[in-house]
């Protein structure tokens, strides 16, 4: 068995999944196969990108199963606040289960830091990575572009705390 680790990313106010979140869930249900696939879900709370009262995870949960993947799949959510906390609650669940192969499954514009954090916290685990491109979000993905290549130097400069 293989987890797929679907990062989270905005949801309106409302819990309704925002484009990239939408995206990712696209990826996600085009790769998983119930005979060899487990799906983690990341995102908890923040003002950054997500304001409403349920945690994000929950919503790409329930999508999902909406979709048709069946509740069994689902490891626990990891109610993180960021990428550190993806993979830091990530691997505290994943500690608890016997799967070691993990499919990290972001967006193109974020998976240089994705790769550097995961690789890291999650260096006992095999990794894969696989991200999804947003066709029709030029415009909104330029200031994520900027933060990621920020957020980089960051890392590169601070190092990884955790």
């Amino acid at each position: 068995m293989e987890v797929i680790v679907v990062l989270g990313s905005p949801n309106f106010p409302d819990g309704t999944l925002g484009p990239i979140a939408l995206d990712r869930i696209k990826g996600c249900l085009s790769i998983f196969d119930p005979t060899k696939h487990k799906i983690l879900c990341t995102g908890g709370f923040g003002a950054h990108f997500n304001t409403s009262p349920v945690a994000h995870a929950n919503y790409l949960k329930d999508f999902l199963i909406q979709k048709g993947v069946p509740s069994t799949a689902f490891l626990p959510l990891a109610f993180s606040s960021n990428t550190v906390e993806d993979a830091v609650m990530s691997k505290f669940i994943l500690k608890e289960v016997e799967y070691k192969n993990l499919l990290i499954l972001t967006s193109e514009y974020h998976l240089a830091r994705v790769k550097f954090i995961f690789t890291e916290i999650l260096k006992d685990f095999n990794l894969s990575f696989n991200a999804v491109i947003h066709h029709s979000m030029d415009d909104l993905l330029e200031p994520l572009i900027q933060h990621e290549k920020l957020a980089m130097e960051q890392l590169k400069s601070n190092g990884l705390y955790y």
